[in-house]
């Protein structure tokens, strides 16, 4: 008697531990800490507030364009303005990845926006990430200046 009591305890908990992980909306996935959409920024509106300061606390919505093809450990925001840069995002201490077929799908960030200097070597190492060609990834000769973003949370919006 007390083994079946103590088998529905435990069958109890792991069901309602199980609907609180996965208590999000139909259509989205979380990864990291809890994103909300509320006072996102789009990446669009980002890139002007980085021309004045070197990194920035802010929540950003936009759309994946490429992600790492080994792990899911960075992706890739594009904006909607042409001829603007693409941003790299990675996850707060390697916390958790993306999947890979989220190419396309609208996200948004919580985390902080940075600019920084990405070596040669880097470069080369995401581009292989990417599925990049040979010669694609020897043609990278210069280190590049650009804006990323650290994630402490990623909500996936479909």
């Amino acid at each position: 008697m007390l083994k079946n009591i103590m088998l529905g305890f435990f069958a109890f908990v792991l069901l309602t531990a199980c609907n609180a992980q996965n208590n999000i909306k139909p259509g989205t996935k979380a990864f990291g800490q809890a994103v909300t959409k509320e006072n996102a920024i789009t990446y669009d509106q980002l890139i002007p507030k980085m021309a004045a300061v070197d990194s920035l606390a802010v929540k950003v919505s936009g759309k994946v364009s490429s992600v790492c093809m080994k792990k899911g450990c960075w992706m890739t925001l594009v904006p909607n303005q042409p001829g603007q840069p693409e941003m790299r995002v990675t996850f707060k201490d390697y916390g958790f990845f993306m999947p890979k077929d989220i190419v396309g799908k609208n996200v948004v960030l919580d985390g902080f926006a940075y600019i920084e200097t990405t070596p040669v070597e880097v470069l080369r190492h995401y581009a292989e990430d990417a599925g990049k060609s040979k010669a694609e990834i020897e043609a990278i000769k210069d280190p590049k200046r650009e804006l990323s973003y650290e994630a402490a949370g990623v909500l996936i919006v479909e």
